[in-house]
């Protein structure tokens, strides 16, 4: 008997002191300051939920569409060549067979049914090419604004927490990626009390890294950022292929690498991809480039400006007209065969290959 009112007693100080507990907690969070609240429609929410929106342009060379991406994985085939499309870097693949010629018509042929998922993450089976048509049409064009932000990300994981004053429920809830932090936000109602746990971090479209410990911090940062970049909503798949490009970055290939051959030349609305057949360009550090070719050899200059997709070469080489240009440099392509690609506007084009890595 005696056992059985200690053991009664022991379990009912235990369940004061977790009341007790909880209540403090309780208290603790009610009495959060105001500003450390992320409370519905405020401009802070507003912003969160524009940062995590999903966007929809990543994979404009598939859908023409900036409000919704189509869900991987998916089989498709470009330009008559099959294609499996696992991840996002796989679009690359894509781009890869439109680059290889300029006078062929780029198509892309899905096969349906695929599933698109919209700014809000919620998922569309799409049937034919029409209903997928008709729901790009309801996108914002070709680089026109729309409401997602795309210069700045949150790092996640990171943690908030959440009490309602009706049931008095406290959670907590830890997010993993923009999908789970944007319905956080979306499911907040006027009868929460929400506040994110400090400090969190932010990485900026420059690629730094930003620490925040409050939420006017947090929308500060958003708005200061939110303009900072271009977020590539238009449906030119090539024009940015050298965001990370640099003089230094190109000099080093074509340098560091010997034996040089073009594989692409045109000019004037003409191909003439083979009338380098056999030369060997080597480019020097000194600003010469030098050619041998059938026992016979020829020289000019070479010399860069510019930066990341504006970066410009400027090459002369007296007797081999079609390598004479100030080009543009379109991309350094640096997978199992090492390709520089040059252009001016969209005619005229040469671009170097070398198995050197």
């Amino acid at each position: 008997m005696k056992t059985t009112i200690k053991t009664s007693l022991i379990l009912l100080l235990s369940s004061v002191m977790m009341l007790t507990s909880c209540r403090s907690e309780e208290t603790e969070f009610i009495n959060t300051p105001t500003e450390d609240v992320v409370q519905i429609n405020s401009v802070v929410a507003d912003l969160i939920q524009r940062t995590t929106t999903n966007d929809g342009s990543n994979d404009n060379i598939l859908d023409f569409a900036n409000c919704f991406n189509i869900k991987l994985p998916i089989a498709v085939t470009a330009n008559s060549i099959p294609v499996n499309i696992n991840n996002t870097n796989d679009y690359y693949l894509i781009e890869s067979i439109f680059d290889e010629d300029f006078d062929d018509v780029d198509a892309v042929d899905l096969n349906f049914p695929i599933t698109i998922v919209n700014s809000d993450f919620s998922e569309v089976t799409i049937n034919d090419m029409s209903e997928l048509t008709a729901r790009a049409n309801i996108c914002n064009g070709e680089n026109v604004s729309d409401n997602d932000i795309e210069c700045i990300d949150f790092i996640y994981p990171f943690s908030a927490s959440k009490f309602n004053i009706n049931n008095e429920l406290l959670s907590s809830e830890t997010f993993t990626n923009d999908h789970d932090l944007y319905n956080f936000i979306e499911d907040i109602t006027e009868d929460d009390i929400t506040s994110i746990n400090f400090p969190i971090s932010v990485l900026t479209s420059n690629g730094t890294s930003l620490q925040i410990t409050s939420l006017t911090e947090l929308e500060t940062t958003i708005e200061n950022q939110q303009n900072a970049c271009d977020e590539d909503d238009d449906y030119d798949y090539d024009d940015d292929d050298c965001d990370d490009c640099t003089q230094e970055l190109l000099e080093s290939f074509l340098t560091d690498c010997q034996n040089w051959y073009v594989d692409k030349t045109r000019q004037d609305n003409f191909n003439y991809d083979s009338i380098y057949d056999g030369y060997e360009f080597n480019f020097s550090t000194d600003g010469t480039v030098t050619v041998f070719w059938n026992s016979t050899s020829a020289s000019g200059t070479w010399i860069t400006a510019g930066t990341a997709n504006n970066i410009s070469v400027l090459i002369d080489i007296p007797g081999l007209p079609y390598c004479n240009n100030n080009w543009s440099l379109q991309e350094i392509n640096n997978s199992s065969i090492t390709k520089i690609d040059l252009r001016v506007g969209t005619e005229d084009r040469l671009r170097y290959r070398n198995t050197c890595n």
